[in-house]
């Protein structure tokens, strides 16, 4: 058994309950196989039939070729049995062969005397023509006598060739000119033949043009010397075959082996006037391909013109057999179809023109089935089934120009966050701290988005579109995890605070960005906000199939957008906290801590900041601001209770609940009295000081209620901190610790929205 096998049987039994799934199993693959094995005696049934009838065709074909040698066989002993049976039958042939020989030359002879003046004769017609080239009444005549003077050359040139050395007494008895030897005396034959077959081939690289003209007459005359010569090329073609073929046989048929006869091939030169007339309309159309490759459709009208008058007005003009409509739609579509592949390899092919050839393609089945052209004339595809590759390739242009722009803009926007260059930011319209990169960005997405859009193809929009949410997605990671990380670096006591003032104003620019992203004003168009602008010029364009998906991904956006900007403001604070409180922090609820203002200390350090960026800070983030500084205050706050050295004395107890009733109330006073929308989620946040107040000021037995009660409404309390209040108290022993161990063991815990408490370690 195989390891595909293998592993589905492995996933039917994975259980010991599943063996009795075994006779069942068999049961089907039984049924599946016997189903399989039918298919399978049918295909072979059929294949031997279709064998067994080449076969059969084969042989008949071979018989009867063995029959053909037969008979030809019993001919050639019936003429050697003849020539036996009659009685001085080589006398009598050897006169026979003396008179037609005679009879040859004089007919030879008087064709000689005359082929002066019916040269003469032609060469005249010939220049008639040349004065009226659109009509060449004279063309038929032309090429009947042509044709008999061409066949006298050749007869001569057969007999002289044949006879041998008697050839050049042959020679002298014909009419001659002095001097003149028998190559010499044809030569002005070929040069008149040229003049003819130059009016033929300026006949048929004309020949739509006499088409549309309505010049029949002229095109009907080419077609029949054309078919006559091919007619006389098919009979030579077939002569020398069976030349080839039969050669002992050959050689004993006069009548095989005289009048042999060259193969003009007026037919093949017909076709390629039609293909260097086709390929000199595709040089025309590339020249302005290069320029304007969108205007393909206009370009290549000439394309279905030719083919229309080829189907509406040449198909009664020439022969049937020709199957003129279809030999023209063969050669067109070859042209078009090589025309088209060289441009798609060429390696400096420009994406508009990719695309073009790309939408082409459609509209040439489109076009060519109006025309009642059959698919399987147009072999092969005119673009070797490559539009999926070249949309696919053409989106991944689109897609590597907006990858390489955003790269581009993260890479600078990294170094210049990292190097704190002013220069980089900038107050907006309404003074708010803005970077200078936003509006680059979503303009260039916006060009890109053109782009896409003169696609016309909705196929290239969602792959493009999807590339952009992507990058957007990505530069939203990229500001979050620079903020974190400058907020590490700072978190280090060793490092300088050299920079921090500049790294704060970047902080409230990318904060600002993000509300410029997603503030759409009072909803018209020019107040709008980037994303919304963005979203409502993609949504018409993408397919319907992908608008639910848009839909989600620009949700998406705006939540980390809001989530970003949150995450710039909570850098922010914690910098306060972690650099400028870091002397306060470290007093809180220590013994210096009863005797100072540390809290109202750092209450002023946050008017401070409040008052120099609420002119740069969006008025949308103000209140966020405030709620942010308040969360991280109690963090920090509640945190130090850890700090070493700290002990709540149960004498100290009154004192230490006062303490904290005055820092609460320096809080609630600041941020009451400043106007902030957010103050009763502050305040409710806050109520959280009370249970932090009981687990230090209570009694030891009344701590695992007291522990049970805060749990209860703040479900993510950490045990860490809890083991670390404990510890704070004097009182602090193991079997307190225990006991809240074990009260936390038996409370049922209702996990919910996050709570400040998590945050609190």
């Amino acid at each position: 058994m195989d390891s595909e096998g293998s592993v589905k049987l492995t996933e039917l039994l994975r259980n010991p309950d599943d063996l009795d799934k075994i006779l069942a199993l068999k049961s089907e693959f039984t049924r599946k196989k016997t189903g399989v094995d039918s298919q399978l005696r049918l295909g072979l049934q059929e294949q031997l039939s279709v064998t067994q009838s080449g076969m059969g065709s084969i042989t008949t074909g071979q018989r009867t070729t063995d029959l053909i040698k037969a008979e030809m066989q019993k001919i050639d002993k019936l003429c050697a049995e003849a020539q036996n049976m009659i009685r001085d039958f080589p006398h009598i042939n050897t006169v026979a062969q003396t008179h037609r020989n005679f009879a040859q030359v004089e007919d030879m002879r008087r064709s000689i005397e005359e082929f002066d003046a019916r040269l003469e004769a032609v060469d005249e017609m010939l220049r008639e023509d040349d004065l009226e080239l659109e009509s060449q009444n004279n063309l038929l005549t032309i090429h009947f006598e042509l044709s008999k003077l061409r066949d006298i050359k050749a007869d001569v040139m057969n007999q002289v060739q044949e006879a041998g050395e008697a050839g050049e007494e042959l020679v002298n008895n014909l009419p001659l000119h002095k001097g003149t030897t028998l190559s010499g005396y044809f030569e002005k034959l070929s040069e008149v033949v040229d003049i003819f077959d130059d009016h033929v081939g300026q006949a048929c690289m004309c020949l739509l043009d006499l088409l549309i003209r309505g010049n029949d007459g002229l095109i009907t005359r080419l077609a029949l010397v054309i078919h006559e010569e091919e007619k006389n090329d098919r009979k030579a073609r077939a002569l020398q075959d069976a030349q080839q073929e039969y050669k002992e046989l050959a050689s004993r048929f006069k009548s095989i082996t005289t009048g042999k006869r060259e193969i003009r091939g007026y037919k093949e030169k017909f076709l390629q006037a039609i293909e260097i007339k086709c390929a000199v309309q595709f040089d025309e159309t590339n020249e302005k391909f290069e320029e304007e490759p969108e205007k393909l459709d206009k370009q290549t009208r000439w394309f279905f013109n030719d083919l229309n008058a080829v189907k509406e007005g040449m198909v009664r003009l020439m022969p049937k057999r020709w199957k003129i409509f279809q030999t023209y739609v063969a050669i067109y579509h070859k042209q078009m179809h090589d025309w088209l592949i060289a441009r798609i390899e060429d390696p400096n092919l420009r994406p508009p023109q990719l695309l073009a050839i790309v939408n082409w393609s459609d509209k040439y089945y489109h076009k060519t089935q109006k025309l009642g052209i059959p698919p399987d004339w147009l072999k092969p595809h005119v673009i070797d089934d490559r539009a999926g590759d070249m949309v696919r390739e053409y989106r991944s242009l689109i897609i590597k120009a907006v990858d390489e722009w955003m790269d581009r803009m993260a890479k600078t926007d990294t170094q210049f966050f990292m190097s704190r260059d002013e220069n980089a930011t900038d107050n907006d319209e309404n003074g708010y701290f803005r970077t200078k990169t936003l509006a680059d960005m979503w303009r260039m997405l916006r060009e890109q988005l053109e782009v896409a859009k003169s696609s016309e193809r909705p196929d290239i929009v969602e792959g493009v579109v999807d590339a952009m949410f992507r990058a957007l997605t990505s530069r939203q990671r990229m500001w979050e995890q620079l903020a974190t990380s400058e907020l590490q670096r700072y978190s280090d006591p060793n490092v300088s605070n050299e920079g921090i003032q500049t790294l704060q104003d970047w902080l409230i620019a990318i904060a600002n960005d993000q509300i410029a992203c997603i503030d759409d004003g009072d909803g018209e168009e020019d107040s709008l906000g980037y994303l919304t602008r963005f979203s409502n010029s993609i949504l018409p364009l993408v397919p319907s199939e992908y608008t639910s998906k848009a839909f989600s991904q620009i949700e998406m956006l705006k939540e980390g957008y809001i989530d970003l900007s949150t995450h710039c403001l909570t850098v922010f604070a914690k910098l306060i906290i972690t650099v400028d409180f870091r002397p306060l922090t470290a007093e809180f609820f220590s013994k210096d801590w009863y005797s100072k203002k540390g809290m109202a200390q750092a209450i002023s350090t946050f008017d401070d900041y409040l008052n120099d960026y609420s002119l740069v800070l969006h008025p949308s983030l103000r209140d966020i601001l405030a709620e942010t500084l308040s969360d991280e205050l109690l963090i920090a706050y509640l945190s130090c209770i850890r700090n070493k050295g700290v002990k709540v004395r149960r004498s100290d107890v009154p004192t230490f609940e006062q303490k904290v009733r005055d820092d609460v109330e320096s809080v609630f006073n600041f941020f009451g009295s400043g106007n902030f929308d957010g103050f009763d989620a502050i305040r409710n946040t806050w109520r959280v000081v009370e249970m932090f107040v009981n687990l230090l000021a209570v009694g030891k037995g009344e701590i695992p209620e007291v522990y049970a009660a805060f749990k209860g409404e703040w479900w993510d309390l950490g045990m860490g901190w809890v083991e670390g209040c404990l510890r704070a108290r004097d009182d602090f022993d193991r079997s307190l610790l225990n006991a809240v161990k074990g009260r936390a063991a038996e409370v049922e815990v209702k996990r919910g929205v996050d709570t400040i408490m998590g945050k609190v370690k």
